[in-house]
């Protein structure tokens, strides 16, 4: 193996490891309404209930921190510079780090939706309220319901 060849190999498991590292750290809270933080337990919380007035499925659309942009860039950019020979090393590069860019940015915007419900709730005093949270329970308009709030986070359940 060249010289050449051994600190590409050595910068692609450099890469590697530090993409593996990033989006460890990047695990997107739940908004479930079953998930509770750990900063959330053993606290008072107040409860209130209702009934469902309707139920709409959302897309709940999580944040991004451009880790797949970067991933993309690196990876497209490392892979364009083995095509050509020369300055068509650099401009392969060059294209293949935008395009891995714009594609690792698409992959984790998608990869970070998920499905939701925007549950409206009349409530006993008479309000309106629409609540969002993960899909993962079902509700139906009729429905008695409790919502349970604390510290501005609220959720519906049963």
């Amino acid at each position: 193996m060249s010289k050449t060849q051994h600190l590409t190999l050595r910068t692609m498991a450099v890469t590697t490891a530090l993409l593996a590292a990033t989006l460890a750290g990047c695990a997107t809270q739940s908004t479930s309404g079953a998930v509770y933080r750990e900063g959330e337990t053993r606290r008072a919380q107040m409860i209130e209930q209702g009934v469902v007035e309707s139920v709409r499925n959302v897309t709940i659309q999580g944040d991004t921190n451009n880790v797949g942009t970067l991933a993309g860039g690196v990876l497209g950019g490392m892979a364009g510079s083995n095509m050509g020979g020369g300055s068509g090393r650099a401009a392969g590069a060059i294209l293949g780090a935008v395009a891995g860019g714009i594609a690792g940015q698409a992959v984790e915007r998608n990869a970070s939706n998920r499905a939701g419900l925007e549950i409206t709730v009349r409530m006993d005093n008479g309000t309106l309220r629409a609540y969002v949270q993960d899909a993962d329970e079902q509700f139906r308009p009729g429905e008695r319901v409790r919502i349970v709030s604390s510290g501005g986070v609220a959720r519906v359940t049963r």
